[in-house]
């Protein structure tokens, strides 16, 4: 009896623990569920490389993995499919403009020293720079608020005369867009006044941001292992005090230059730390960042298609499930009920338990619940059902033999013991295939039909028997025609 009342301890303890749970853990949403988006990316070979391997895309999948992981975006996913494609899912993120720009770019960082003789044309550049970045974010502005700033109207002369001289003169596309091409030519041409690179994010161990300090923009800091820490020391030498710039190039395009004073002429700037400065908005400096603790992409990557799913079509995929989840559920206590009476009502109960535990579960790993991964859990709630159907059918078998009832409930879960373990085994062997060849959802589905497998055989041979010993403790139930009707019982049973 002691025994008995330790179980029932247990289950209840455990009962309370998963409600605690499920009380301060939300459960993680798929794509599928919650809404968001979905980015399909292609490996592209470059240089000397004509054809994508699997380690080329699984060396591309690391990077962008970290990215991701830098972006904040939780639960998302990131699967190879085929020979050179990656599919990426963020779920809750309906703007995936800003993660397909952070994912998209190569972020290879460089380091450069000024060429010699071209400080004149470097500055013009520069201050061409400064003023299509004024004009288009007094644009944007604009866009946004209808407002007219007196920004909008400065040197426009000048910049329509810039565009000539870079070329594009007569090129397509509204005005934003239109500037937008111009900072672009600019800070190409801009970095054509540097030398190449002496120093890459090769040698960078991490990036972080802060705010600056007497200004409201933002910067980017760098730290560089032992042999970067000197090339920098080396680059910055070289240019102290001679009035060239260091220019600090992103995926070929110049994000900021910086002067080198005097003062290090004699050793350079040792440390092995920088600051980059470029009148970084919190968002461009939380990119950068991201993309430079991420690496660089050893292969480009081209995003073939951006696809959103809606939070409102994501709340019906949640009703629907939960109306088929719980109207299965009712028509399977139902069915337990009238077959096997009190004992069936013990199966319900037992399954409520298993179907807080289950969620329990998934709060906790966390599991992101898809739709496969619901049809996963509710395949288990059959599984888990199968298993009581085997104990009270042999219960009722030993009734028949005439045997008492305790003893008929002890045999029967002795009994069917075996063909429960056989088959969830043999199904949790088929869970493992699936999570470990499969991919994406297939994974998810697996993932939830396991668990449920495990907690199955839990419920069905402590949860179940404890709750019907725990009954059989009342004179009231304990009755032979609770488990079969008067006219399937031998005379002599009791």
């Amino acid at each position: 009896m002691a025994r008995h009342q330790g179980w029932f301890a247990l289950i209840l303890a455990l009962a309370i623990a998963a409600g605690a749970v499920l009380a301060t853990n939300s459960l993680q949403l798929g794509l599928d569920l919650r809404g968001g988006s979905q980015l399909t990316l292609e490996v592209q070979p470059a240089g000397e490389i004509t054809r994508v391997k699997s380690e080329q895309l699984e060396a591309v999948k690391v990077v962008l993995d970290r990215r991701v992981n830098g972006l904040g975006v939780a639960e998302s996913t990131l699967q190879t499919i085929g020979e050179d494609q990656l599919v990426l899912q963020l779920p809750g993120e309906q703007d995936p403009s800003r993660a397909a720009k952070v994912l998209g770019s190569t972020a290879l960082l460089e380091f450069r020293a000024q060429k010699p003789g071209t400080e004149s044309e470097l500055r013009n550049l520069t201050r061409l720079r400064a003023q299509a970045r004024a004009i288009l974010v007094a644009k944007q502005n604009r866009a946004k608020t209808g407002e007219v700033p007196k920004e909008d109207e400065l040197d426009q002369e000048q910049l329509q005369a810039a565009q000539k001289v870079l070329g594009l003169q007569g090129s397509s596309g509204s005005e934003i867009q239109q500037l937008e091409q111009l900072l672009d030519k600019v800070n190409e041409q801009i970095v054509l006044s540097f030398e190449p690179a002496a120093l890459t994010g090769k040698d960078l161990v991490t990036a972080g941001r802060q705010q600056q300090a007497n200004d409201p923009g933002w910067e980017v800091t760098l730290s560089f292992n032992r042999e970067g820490g000197d090339k920098f020391a080396e680059l910055t030498q070289s240019i102290a005090g001679t009035g060239r710039l260091l220019g600090i190039v992103l995926d070929g395009r110049a994000i900021s230059e910086a002067s080198v004073g005097e003062q290090f002429k004699a050793a350079g700037i040792t440390g092995g730390a920088a600051t980059i400065t470029g009148n970084f908005s919190a968002e461009d400096a939380r990119d950068l960042e991201v993309q430079l603790r991420g690496g660089s992409l050893p292969l480009p990557v081209k995003i073939l298609e951006v696809r959103t799913i809606g939070p409102s079509l994501g709340a019906e995929n949640v009703r629907r499930s939960l109306i088929a989840a719980l109207s299965g559920l009712v028509l399977v206590a139902i069915f337990m009920v009238v077959a096997y009476r009190l004992p069936g009502l013990v199966a319900v109960m037992a399954l409520s338990l298993y179907a807080m535990f289950n969620l329990a579960v998934y709060a906790l790993i966390p599991v992101t619940l898809t739709l496969p991964g619901i049809a996963g859990f509710i395949l288990s709630i059959g599984m888990a059902v199968d298993a009581n159907v085997l104990i009270f059918e042999r219960v009722k078998d030993e009734l028949r033999r005439g045997n008492t009832l305790i003893r008929s409930i002890e045999t029967g879960f002795s009994e069917a013991l075996s063909s429960i373990v056989d088959g969830h085994l043999t199904t949790l062997i088929s869970c493992a295939a699936l999570f470990f060849l499969g991919t994406g959802l297939v994974k998810g589905f697996a993932a939830t039909l396991g668990i449920g497998v495990l907690l199955s055989l839990f419920t069905a041979l402590t949860c179940t028997r404890t709750l019907l010993r725990f009954l059989m403790g009342y004179p009231a139930l304990r009755r032979p025609t609770n488990f079969l009707p008067a006219q399937q019982l031998p005379s002599s049973s009791s």
